[in-house]
């Protein structure tokens, strides 16, 4: 693959992952979610592993350490997720999601469950199951 191919193909690439989540942050505003696609993830990700480090987190949302607190201290003000200190560590706190972090997770699921459905709209199995190979062949080129 020359140089120019690549360089389109890795724009296409960007041009979508950023389009996904402008199309997703206008949906979240407009049906007054409170709280932002960033913030949903790191929720999302509470609710399915019930209690986490930052560090944990920072890895699943891949987000830097002060973005990531940034976002935990904006939950925290909200209510709904709560940092308690780590048992055997002081300099380091458990995240967990709070009783109204998780009927907030309850009520929004199913609509941000919609809002993704419109990104896949018009695509069949095949087509999926050929992106998956693609962006985890990408992936994994890259790791170490």
């Amino acid at each position: 693959m020359t140089y120019e191919q690549f360089s389109k193909y890795s724009f296409l690439l960007d041009r979508t992952a950023r389009k996904v989540k402008q199309y997703a942050q206008q949906k979240f505003k407009l049906n007054d979610f409170d709280v932002t696609v960033d913030q949903w993830l790191v929720m999302k990700n509470l609710a399915e592993n019930e209690i986490l480090s930052q560090t944990e987190l920072a890895q699943l949302v891949f987000k830097d350490h002060p973005t990531l607190t940034r976002i935990i201290d904006i939950l925290c003000k909200k209510g709904y997720v709560a940092r308690s200190q780590h048992p055997q560590d002081r300099r380091s706190f458990h995240l967990s999601l709070t009783d109204d972090g998780k009927e907030k997770v309850a009520e929004l699921k199913p609509q941000i469950a919609l809002i993704r459905q419109k990104a896949w709209e018009n695509l069949n199995e095949s087509d999926f199951n050929e992106f998956r190979r693609i962006l985890n062949t990408i992936y994994n080129n890259l790791e170490e």
